[in-house]
């Protein structure tokens, strides 16, 4: 009597990833940012921004030739807003000492900031369609018959992109400073006062580096290739910023 001997090898188990994927994260980060009262009052803000804007112009009688600039500003509005946004998904994690459950949870922080990077963009681009196309409804009511409405579409995509961009903006900027106060007053002081100060001294150079500018100039069609420049070199300076300092700083 002979016995066989099974000898082929045995089947691992299949083991199942631990980590979350970065969809997962990406939603954790927007529950994240409307869940704190700060960031359901900023979401807010960015949605009423542009309608009471309309509303206020629509009020003032002045009279404007066409809706693409009215539709930049709410644009500027609703990103100037998300900048604040953009900073305390990231700077406030340093800022409220949140970071170390961050990190240990998840210890690669090139995916930490890529979820935020995503999630922000996305609420940026979400939030200013919602005010964009209210402030295209009270226009549509309330604005002078003659009033033109020529590249009205693209002025509106312009303004939903300025949205996700100013926001992504902040997320860099908070990344790099990791400090909330410091992150805001520089970037508002830059975007607000500094750039309006070069462009006192020339407007040419100013065009080049103003952020508020480029959304305008673009949302009318003109110089759309330099617009698209300035408000990219803006995007990516702040995020490679974000990426190399945060990388290199210390979780205490």
């Amino acid at each position: 009597m002979t016995t066989t001997l099974d000898t082929a090898a045995p089947v691992r188990p299949a083991v199942r990833p631990t980590r979350a994927s970065l969809p997962t994260l990406v939603g954790l980060e927007v529950r994240k940012t409307l869940t704190t009262r700060s960031g359901r009052m900023l979401a807010l803000a960015g949605v009423l921004a542009g309608p009471v804007g309309m509303g206020l112009l629509e009020a003032s009688d002045d009279a404007f030739p066409s809706v693409a600039g009215p539709f930049a500003v709410v644009g500027i509005m609703t990103g100037l807003l998300l900048l604040a946004m953009g900073v305390l998904s990231t700077a406030g994690e340093w800022t409220h000492r949140t970071a170390q459950t961050t990190y240990l949870l998840v210890p690669q922080r090139g995916r930490v900031l890529a979820a935020k990077t995503a999630a922000t963009a996305l609420l940026g681009a979400a939030l200013t369609a919602v005010s964009m196309g209210a402030s295209w409804l009270i226009l549509a009511v309330l604005a002078d018959p003659s009033v033109s409405w020529d590249g009205a579409a693209q002025a509106a995509l312009t303004a939903v992109g300025a949205g996700a961009a100013f926001a992504l903006i902040g997320v860099g900027v908070g990344a790099a400073t990791a400090n909330t106060p410091a992150a805001l007053t520089g970037l508002y002081l830059t975007v607000l006062g500094l750039v309006q100060i070069i462009r006192a001294w020339d407007t040419r150079v100013a065009d080049a580096v103003d952020p508020q500018q480029a959304v305008l100039r673009f949302a009318r069609g003109d110089a759309e290739v330099a617009s698209l420049l300035t408000l990219g070199g803006w995007v990516i300076a702040a995020l490679v910023a974000g990426w190399v300092f945060s990388r290199r700083r210390p979780v205490q």
